[in-house]
């Protein structure tokens, strides 16, 4: 189908490059050097019109490739076809009878190094762009690893604390038996509300039967508690939850790391409210937080939620985003009264 349609784009430029020659009506009695030269700059005409369009396409159809490049940017790159098609149909119009072979070579030079900076310059941005999708390639892997390795960190962590809790349990069940063969109840009572206080004060604050899920939130939870944030969520049983580890690290970490930057920079309240529930046929994630500064948009997608390392998390954004799409699923983005709702839905 791409071959059938360039070559009907050929076909057209053929067609444009017959009906330049008719509207210059050559005069046969001109000579074979003056009607060379004439035919030379309308098919080069034609060629960088041609070109012109391809990139035209090209911008239109194939943006990952060229989502790096800001609409300006490519507005001054299409400079240079269009000064081409500018310059040469200006030459065909002025410079349609020549006298001597000198100037039809000079006018065949000038056409023919037009065409060569413009093909050039074509190559030279497309590196550029290359490089640029490269290193925003590095970016992200760089972002989703250091994610994955605070999730890690804190499941380690999580596990160490754990094995720490049963070694002290196998302890204070010891002396709650040493305590009951010596038959001092008191001291005993004393002895249980004592452990009963301190295990109502244990960290691991939020359930959801997902080891991942379970380590995000109390991480990012206990962040929240210690910046003075008040996080309140609503989960359910998350065992059977069919997004793969490292996309719930990635949206997870990327929405709660937003939402407590935002909430951090709030001189009045500090407030998060978060969703994880698994409802019917649906997997729902919503934050909300409040925050005081204005929202980032770019063509209409939201580029960022910060005033610093705009940048980086940008990038983050589109991870999310890039999950989501990955299961099917849609999301809304909103900002009102100066709260901030992300609310995901992803078919279960």
């Amino acid at each position: 189908m791409l071959a059938i349609l360039f070559d009907a784009l050929l076909l057209a430029m053929d067609s444009l490059a017959f009906l330049i020659m008719g509207w210059l009506s050559l005069d046969t009695k001109i000579s074979d050097q003056q009607h060379e030269v004439a035919s030379v700059l309308a098919y080069l005409l034609v060629k960088v019109i041609m070109f012109f369009l391809v990139l035209v396409i090209r911008k239109q159809f194939a943006r990952k490739s060229m989502e790096k490049m800001l609409d300006t940017e490519w507005l001054r790159f299409l400079f240079f076809p269009i000064f081409t098609i500018t310059a040469i149909s200006a030459m065909l119009s002025v410079f349609e009878y020549v006298q001597t072979i000198e100037q039809a070579n000079l006018l065949a030079v000038i056409a023919f190094g037009m065409v060569g900076m413009n093909i050039i310059v074509f190559y030279l941005i497309n590196d550029i762009v290359e490089r640029e999708m490269k290193i925003h390639e590095n970016k992200v892997f760089q972002i989703q690893a250091r994610d994955q390795l605070e999730m890690y960190k804190s499941i380690s962590e999580n596990f160490d604390n754990q094995k720490r809790k049963t070694h002290e349990y196998k302890n204070q069940i010891s002396c709650i038996e040493s305590l009951l063969d010596k038959k001092q109840y008191s001291k005993l009572e004393e002895y249980v509300k004592k452990i009963n206080g301190s295990l109502n004060n244990e960290p691991d604050t939020i359930n959801t039967n997902n080891v991942i899920v379970n380590a995000i939130l109390n991480t990012k939870y206990q962040e929240a508690d210690a910046k003075g944030i008040v996080f309140v969520f609503r989960v359910n049983d998350l065992s059977e939850l069919k997004i793969k580890d490292e996309d719930v690290v990635t949206i997870l970490s990327n929405l709660l790391n937003n939402a407590i930057e935002a909430c951090e920079t709030c001189e009045g309240k500090k407030v998060i409210k978060f969703k994880f529930v698994k409802e019917d046929d649906m997997t729902i994630i919503a934050v909300k937080n409040t925050f005081n500064y204005d929202v980032k948009y770019e063509n209409g997608e939201i580029k960022s939620t910060k005033t610093t390392n705009v940048d980086e998390h940008g990038v983050g954004i589109k991870n999310v985003l890039k999950s989501i799409e990955k299961y099917g699923g849609s999301y809304v983005i909103e900002d009102k009264n100066k709260e901030f709702f992300f609310s995901i839905i992803i078919p279960a």
